[in-house]
């Protein structure tokens, strides 16, 4: 691939303060800039039928190994399964997950399992981009996520008022994987920063570190003391303007805006059942944002490029995923959340069914594109399925293949996007949501089985 297509930089990876600022502005002003294109036929496509309304992605950084997780093969034998050769029952009849995942086996009914995902791609940063957008990487044009697509779709465009920008990366920005592409800048997630675990969840954008709320509200008052114009012609439009902007701007820090990212508010208990870990209490923040109508979150949960001593990561990591997971699942379903939220888990691809026990990778796993796994919960996808099949050592799909594309359509069918709706193309080509069969991506169709409409 060529590298000019997604080597973007550090720079705009992820939103400064300046940026979250600009854009609640943006929000409350209804200006629009001149250098992006007007996007109002896209998102005009309906959706009020759809289930979903909005998507928690659980990013897996750097592929989970499958075997271990979501398809266990103890009858492979020690090579494959190591010492985690005890899957348990879950609370669907014939559904077994990975020995390490007592919470998640609670909430089998909430959440089906693809386990034939396939792309036969072996490296980072194009089985990413391919699992991210559907399309093959290295073409001319570079194309968006899928929360860059539903934040066209369902983000100011059609309609939305929030504060926070309508697609958020909790805490770390995976870089170029999950970026707007040719939509350009405005569609790019709005990437916190910090760590929830830790008080004050420092968000960038709204909490700027060492300075308290009351020397912000000090700065303001200053400001307002300071501006002589304001005071002078306190009703010509263009002030009042900024005034509203400037408004916004401080409840974006001070007010609604920073106050979604406030754990405090949270009950004890509760945030002890997430687990006090940076992806437990991602996972609550997550359900907070979705609570106040933020159509896309990612959570991107790092640590599963396991080359080396995969089996000590898995008993380090797996028991915060099912903490933190297990308890997202259920806290939607308390709050009546989980049936218009999409909950999406799943990295760029698995890791080799055979153990590499030799030095020096001492019991790891490497990377593995032919199969792997995915899950996908509410928002409308039926719970306690099981989607297609890997063979006995989990090596290859042995039945019904899933394709990116076949999953991030299904995303999109249940969030009311037309697979047929058109891109703004820079290029002014005719370009579309999903992969039109002149592209010649290969697919094997929507999740029809496990999807409500």
């Amino acid at each position: 691939m060529n590298k000019s297509h997604f080597d973007f930089g550090k720079q705009n990876s992820r939103l400064s303060r300046r940026e979250a600022i600009r854009r609640a502005l943006l929000a409350a002003s209804g200006l629009a800039l001149a250098e992006h294109i007007s996007f109002r036929a896209f998102a005009a496509a309906p959706a009020s039928a759809a289930p979903a309304k909005a998507v928690i992605q659980i990013w897996m950084w750097g592929g989970p190994p499958h075997v271990d997780i979501f398809d266990p093969k103890p009858e492979a034998g020690y090579d494959y399964c190591g010492p985690l050769k005890a899957p348990i029952e879950t609370n669907v009849s014939g559904i077994r997950i990975g020995e390490l995942m007592p919470l998640l086996a609670k909430q089998a009914d909430k959440y089906s399992i693809i386990r034939s995902m396939t792309h036969n791609n072996f490296a980072h940063e194009t089985a990413s981009y391919l699992v991210q957008t559907g399309r093959q990487p290295g073409g001319r044009l570079v194309f968006p996520c899928v929360g860059a697509v539903v934040s066209l779709a369902r983000g100011y465009d059609a309609g939305y008022k929030g504060l926070i920008p309508p697609y958020v990366v909790l805490t770390e920005p995976q870089g170029r994987f999950d970026e707007a592409g040719f939509l350009g800048s405005r569609y790019k997630p709005f990437a916190t920063g910090g760590n929830p675990a830790q008080t004050p969840f420092a968000v960038e954008g709204v909490i700027a570190p060492g300075i308290t709320d009351q020397r912000q509200k000090s700065r303001r008052e200053l400001l307002h003391h300071l501006d002589a114009l304001a005071q002078a012609v306190p009703d010509d439009p263009q002030i009042a303007a900024n005034t509203q902007a400037e408004n916004t701007a401080y409840d974006m820090i001070l007010g609604d805006g920073a106050k979604v990212f406030d754990l405090s508010q949270e009950k004890s208990d509760l945030r002890d059942r997430y687990g006090r870990t940076k992806f437990g209490q991602s996972c609550l923040v997550a359900r907070r944002l979705v609570e106040k109508g933020i159509p896309y979150v990612t959570i991107n949960y790092g640590g599963w490029d396991t080359h080396k001593e995969n089996f000590q990561t898995m008993r380090r990591q797996l028991p915060e995923m099912d903490k933190g997971m297990g308890t997202l699942l259920q806290d939607l379903s308390d709050r009546g959340l989980l049936s218009s939220t999409i909950v999406w888990w799943g990295g760029e691809f698995g890791r080799t069914p055979k153990v590499q026990w030799e030095a020096p990778w001492n019991g790891g796993r490497n990377h593995w594109g032919k199969v792997f796994s995915a899950v996908l919960a509410g928002g409308g996808f039926k719970g306690g399925q099981i989607v297609g099949a890997s063979d006995a050592k989990g090596e290859e799909v042995k039945d019904r293949p899933v394709y990116p594309v076949d999953l991030i359509g299904s995303i999109y069918a249940q969030l009311g996007i037309p697979a047929t709706t058109k891109l703004p193309n820079p290029e002014g080509l005719p370009t579309f949501v999903m992969p039109q069969p002149a592209d010649e991506i290969k697919s094997a169709g929507l999740l029809k089985e496990i999807m409500s409409v």
